[in-house]
């Protein structure tokens, strides 16, 4: 397992006799067949070139390596070579370089994981390719003549990388270089063991995590190659796939229906073991661990109640972090379920297979010497900032606030004033229940068509309210309530503004409601809708239908000011303000995305505006 032999002797975590290279100009195709990518039955023929934002095809693996090194000035590349080093080798003298590597497509792996505390440098292929043996052979060079203390080679078990990596550590150790190489192969897919081995997926990622700190702290090359070799036999990794990927400029390497997903896929497309119809997230990660752990398959990983592992949620390119963090809050308490204690839990994109949306689970047996040097500081980009602590589904969560001190009442719930405002608001839940076809009619020209639903559910929710208790007589406290109400009951931005109208409407009536500060109440709940809505009369809202109405309600400042009167005026002016919206260009809301051209009836929101104001009139007249 040392420093002398050939390549069957290097050390691997699961090692397998090597495949006779492949011809010199092989196509991409034969290299993806070669890896067993072009698989599927359905490949597709028929399907179109997928759009990618790249500069070229033939320079993409470049132009990313680029890219990355000139936002990170930890990082250097090796000229004339797709290698990228640390910036600081000089901090290697003494120390064990490692370097790993494979095709390109997998970001953040590998050159993400550059860094104290991880690895030193990385070889790059092309996408889906192995890297150059010459370029290989210079990054061994290079960490070799800044000092380290021999090179350890991390190789992901694929037949063109265990070939171009184990070529390049002969040639290193013919020119007198400490060199030695592991294998890791950790896919726990398959029910009885292919001859290629277990395939290399993310739990490659744990690997570098573990030899870096060994590195750091300053272990022997020996040392870390036994140490590494044992982790990467504790660990399983399992993907599940939604979606295919495609190499830039090539048709997706398989097709699944819309309602099917893979299990057990490799990190290029390779065949995966079983297809099935699209599962909850909750059932996916438990047929996963199932699978992962079950005795009867070959590459299982041997789990048992109060085992301690570390958790990898990895997004394969294309799933969303809404799903993915729907998985990782799964994995957790299917585990836990299991007895399985999480003593950490990374969740992200590790290693990933271009745009394919889908997820792995890996899994690493550990004792807590694994859990020091998993936790170990590193300054690689890609590595989480990760929280020294379990994981667990248990986190006791933070207390409920106590509300804040509610609106004092200034006059009792029944009598006159009582019945008035239920008198008043039943007229306006008629009214709006009554109208909810035409405005959803009127919000299908600039909107989603729901506008009359919308009111149609605040209406019903008040009337309900006010059947089960009579309403609060006092304005203050019924304007607050009727708030929270809508913004619970309503839904959409119209329950928002609303209940931002109201609450701050609420404001000048604690300690008076004369009519002046109802006029104050109008102007101080339109401040407030026009601070955090962003819209202004004129801009075809309601706040064109609310102004028109505030304005016409000054009138109320006057000594002599009559209530029904003023109120009738600011009514007509809402209705007036309402129907002047079919001539006006949108400014806010979704109407302002759509050519005033096409905008040829009122807005929905105005004309509701003034119908609620019209109810609330003519309850009082009644």
């Amino acid at each position: 397992m040392g420093g002398g032999g050939g390549l069957l002797s290097l050390p691997v975590a699961d090692l397998v006799l090597p495949q006779p290279p492949p011809p010199p100009g092989r196509s991409l195709d034969s290299e993806l067949k070669l890896r067993g990518i072009l698989h599927h039955p359905h490949r597709a023929a028929h399907m179109e070139v997928p759009k990618k934002l790249v500069n070229s095809v033939t320079d993409c693996a470049d132009d990313a390596l680029a890219g990355l090194v000139a936002c990170n000035p930890g990082l250097r590349l090796l000229q004339g070579h797709r290698v990228v080093l640390r910036a600081d080798l000089v901090a290697i003298r003494g120390r064990v370089a490692l370097l790993s590597g494979g095709g390109s497509g997998h970001e953040p792996a590998h050159a993400g994981y550059i860094g104290k505390g991880m690895l030193t440098g990385v070889v790059a292929g092309a996408v889906f390719t192995s890297p150059a043996v010459g370029s290989i052979l210079a990054a061994i060079r290079a960490v070799t003549q800044a000092g380290a203390a021999g090179t350890l080679l991390i190789v992901k078990n694929y037949t063109g990388d265990r070939l171009n990596f184990g070529l390049a550590l002969e040639r290193a150790r013919a020119e007198g270089a400490d060199v030695q190489m592991v294998v890791v192969g950790d896919d726990s897919a398959f029910a009885t063991l292919k001859k290629a081995g277990r395939r290399g997926l993310c739990g490659t990622i744990l690997v570098h995590k573990v030899a870096g700190a060994l590195a750091e702290a300053g272990a022997s090359l020996n040392e870390i190659v036994e140490r590494v070799s044992a982790a990467a036999k504790a660990m399983g990794t399992l993907g599940l796939s939604l979606s295919p990927c495609s190499v830039p400029g090539s048709k997706p390497t398989f097709r699944l229906a819309d309602d099917e997903m893979e299990l057990g896929l490799g990190i290029h497309g390779e065949a995966g073991v079983r297809r099935m119809k699209v599962l909850p997230a909750d059932e996916a990660v438990e047929t996963m661990l199932a699978h992962m752990t079950d005795p009867s398959n070959a590459s299982h990983l041997p789990l048992s109640p109060g085992a301690s592992v570390v958790l990898v949620v990895n997004n394969l390119g294309g799933l969303s972090c809404l799903e993915l963090s729907i998985v990782a809050g799964a994995a957790v308490r299917c585990l836990e379920s299991r007895g399985i204690h999480i003593a950490r839990a990374l969740v992200g994109s590790f290693m990933t297979a271009l745009e394919m949306a889908g997820v792995s689970l890996t899994l690493m047996l550990v004792d807590e010497e694994l859990v020091g040097l998993i936790d170990a500081e590193t300054t690689a980009m890609a590595w989480p900032n990760l929280a020294t602590a379990p994981a667990t589904s248990q986190r006791q969560a933070v207390p409920a606030p106590k509300e804040g001190p509610v609106i004092a009442q200034l006059e009792t719930s029944t009598g006159p004033g009582a019945a008035r405002v239920q008198l008043v608001l039943e007229r306006v839940c008629s009214t709006l229940l009554d109208m909810q076809d035409k405005l959803n009619e009127l919000d299908r020209e600039a909107g989603d068509g729901d506008c009359g639903h919308t009111h149609a559910r605040a209406a019903q929710a008040i009337r309900e309210w006010v059947h089960a208790r009579p309403p609060p007589a006092a304005p203050a406290q019924l304007l607050s309530a009727l708030a929270d109400l809508l913004l619970e009951k309503m839904g959409g931005s119209s329950g928002v503004l609303y209940g931002l109208f109201l609450t701050a409407a609420a404001q000048p009536l604690l300690n008076r409601s004369d009519l002046p500060t109802w006029a104050d109440a109008m102007d101080a709940g339109i401040e407030a809708m026009q601070r955090y809505g962003g819209a202004a009369p004129g801009d075809r809202t309601m706040l064109d239908s609310l102004c028109a109405a505030a304005q016409a309600l000054h009138a109320l400042r006057s000594p002599d000011a009559d209530l029904l009167p003023v109120l009738t005026a600011a009514v007509e002016s809402a209705e007036a303000a309402a129907e002047a919206t079919r001539h006006m260009e949108a400014g806010a809301g979704r109407a302002s995305y759509i050519s005033s051209a096409q905008l040829l009836q009122p807005d929905p929101g105005a004309v509701a505006v003034a119908a609620m104001l019209r109810a609330v009139l003519e309850g009082l007249q009644s």
